[in-house]
């Protein structure tokens, strides 16, 4: 064999070693998928609908749908689609009993899904998730297919210097030890430093082509995947709310919104005396959201709705909307103190100081995280007049939350089937200004959401008391 022959072969060998090697790992680094946990007010039901991470594909699907108290019994068809094709459906019996309620379904492959809930009603959400892929990184593959190239040449050294006349022969597959070893230690002494791809279905756009090959879309450096604000329009319905979202820029409808904190978008109502609704309208349709609200009072409402737009960041709109109603106004809540909600004993405390603590006790041991906290405090202030309206255009809305604590090497956030926290839920909190304020503190417990209201009143030194 000639000596061009020889190293065509060497360059094949090591080009074989270094594509051929590697492990498997995830784009983002992490070994393995999580839990996706939406909230859903789904006409009358407040639902956590869960979807369980998957691992490989072709897979089974889980799907768990948490209900809470006071949740109707019924049923729920489940179905799931890829490119707007329904591959798999499963129905989901919701019992008396609140709790978790599954659901079995299946997924063929990697890249974007929908996930679509419908009631015997003909209530129906659409929840978008990712099936993410399993992807080799070039520099893992530069790692692990030198030291496999190091090995094959390392066994041509020794056969060449065996059986060779020239023992110097042996020299040429030893450079291939040598230079495979190199790219190996260099792809992983570059790792650390080696940025991730933009992440399908967080960072940009997901398609089925950038799930499976991420880096391809990390080499499109002219691409800006960047969102501006969304414009919110409220318009109240039979018996609800419709919300339509759409770009700040080009007016077309607003279908980017990633899930979080559990939820498409987080939206508050605060009715005219004062009740708080902490809801999480259904998807429909493309920036197209609906939500149910149970006995409206008649009046002005302040709507607040909190969401996140993917590479646009979290944003707070704001708006007014009016509800026509027979509910009767809500008495104005107690300051600091003991009380009782639904039947829960509760002792809320609030400091005085700069900046001011928070807390609510609860009688045991046993609440339950909701929406991935501890707990929510919702604030809005100074009031004067109707609290509706004063809230729609009150200088403060604050929406605070309570951390669970973190649990070591535990990729998913603990579901509201862990019954384990508290007693005392706390927050901290500086008010920017003298007044009188609302506050709504939400914990769960028992599969019930507990909403706590208050009045703090804050003067003008900033301590609340």
């Amino acid at each position: 064999m000639g000596s061009k022959s020889k190293a065509a072969l060497l360059m094949l060998l090591a080009t074989w070693g270094i594509l051929a090697g590697g492990g498997i790992a995830y784009a983002d680094g992490a070994p393995t998928g999580t839990d996706i946990q939406v909230a859903q007010t789904l006409g009358a039901r407040e639902l956590t609908v869960i979807i369980r991470r998957v691992d490989t594909t072709p897979s089974p699907l889980r799907v768990d749908v948490v209900t809470h108290q006071g949740t109707a019994p019924g049923t729920l068809h489940l179905a799931v689609a890829a490119d707007g094709v329904p591959s798999s459906r499963a129905d989901v019996v919701l019992g008396a009993t609140p709790g978790v309620h599954p659901g079995n379904l299946q997924v063929d492959k990697p890249g974007p899904w929908e996930l679509s809930l419908s009631d015997d009603t003909g209530q129906r959400a659409t929840i978008p998730f990712i099936v993410p892929a399993r992807v080799v990184p070039p520099w893992e593959k530069a790692a692990y297919g030198g030291f496999v190239a190091a090995g094959a040449f390392l066994l041509i050294a020794l056969v060449v210097g065996v059986r060779a006349r020239r023992t110097a022969f042996a020299l040429i597959p030893g450079a291939g030890v040598v230079a495979a070893i190199a790219v190996a230690v260099t792809g992983a002494l570059l790792s650390a430093s080696t940025p991730p791809p933009p992440a399908p279905g967080s960072q940009l756009d997901p398609t089925f082509d950038n799930v499976t090959d991420p880096y391809a879309a990390a080499r499109l450096s002219t691409v800006d995947y960047s969102r501006p604000p969304v414009n919110l329009a409220v318009a109240a319905e039979r018996d609800g709310l419709r919300l339509r979202l759409t770009d700040g820029a080009t007016g077309r409808p607003a279908d980017d919104l990633l899930v979080r904190d559990n939820a498409l978008v987080h939206l508050v109502l605060v009715s005219p005396s004062g009740r708080l609704s902490h809801l999480h309208p259904v998807r429909v349709g493309p920036g197209d959201y609906r939500v149910h609200v149970s006995d409206p009072e008649p009046g002005t409402y302040a709507v607040a709705a909190e969401l996140a737009r993917r590479g646009g960041g979290v944003q707070l709109v704001r708006s007014t909307v009016d509800l026509h109603g027979i509910a009767a106004p809500a008495p104005e809540p107690p300051a600091a103190g003991p009380r009782t909600v639904d039947g829960t004993p509760v002792e809320l405390t609030v400091s005085s100081g700069t900046p001011t603590t928070i807390t609510a006790r609860f009688p045991a041991q046993d609440l339950q995280p909701w929406l991935g906290m501890l707990g929510h405090l919702i604030i809005t202030g100074p009031i004067d007049g109707p609290v509706g309206e004063s809230a729609a255009k009150a200088p403060t809305w604050a929406h605070v939350h309570a951390m669970l604590p973190p649990v070591a090497g535990q990729l998913d956030r603990p579901d509201e089937t862990v019954a384990a926290y508290g007693p005392d839920v706390g927050f901290t909190y500086t008010f920017a200004q003298p007044g009188r304020y609302r506050i709504w503190l939400q914990a769960e417990r028992g599969y019930r959401v507990l909403t706590v209201p208050a009045v703090v009143d804050v003067p003008a030194t900033g301590a609340g008391r």
